[in-house]
């Protein structure tokens, strides 16, 4: 129980540090706009991510928030984590830098996999 709760508290801290913290503070710098906009994505799109973002991570690691709602934000996290993939695949062709979400998207695994063994025993 020890260990899936380290994990747990570890891959999601990571996830709301890099998606909600940082989201909430670089979405609208120069090379978030640029960024975006490189990838054929229109300019107000930064604005709906970012919110998402910031409320996925606060849904994540608030403890009284209900269990469907977690899965929501699970959910839309690993949606982003795909999507930022092929997005970075189709434009740019397959580099180093592509494999960057897909390492979110395993840590975003193990939290999941750790949350839901946490609760599977209290329920």
């Amino acid at each position: 129980m020890k260990k899936y709760k380290i994990i747990f508290w570890i891959t999601t801290g990571i996830i709301a540090i890099f998606e909600g913290v940082l989201t909430g503070l670089t979405s609208h710098t120069e090379m978030s706009i640029e960024g975006i906009t490189h990838l054929g994505y229109p300019i107000y799109f930064i604005a709906i991510l970012a919110i998402f973002k910031v409320l996925g991570s606060f849904a994540l690691i608030m403890p009284r928030v209900p269990r469907r709602i977690k899965e929501w934000a699970y959910a839309g996290f690993g949606i982003d984590f795909i999507s930022a993939t092929a997005s970075m695949w189709i434009v740019d062709g397959f580099s180093l830098v592509v494999l960057f979400p897909v390492v979110f998207l395993i840590i975003l695994a193990l939290s999941y996999i750790s949350y839901n063994k946490l609760h599977a025993n209290i329920q």
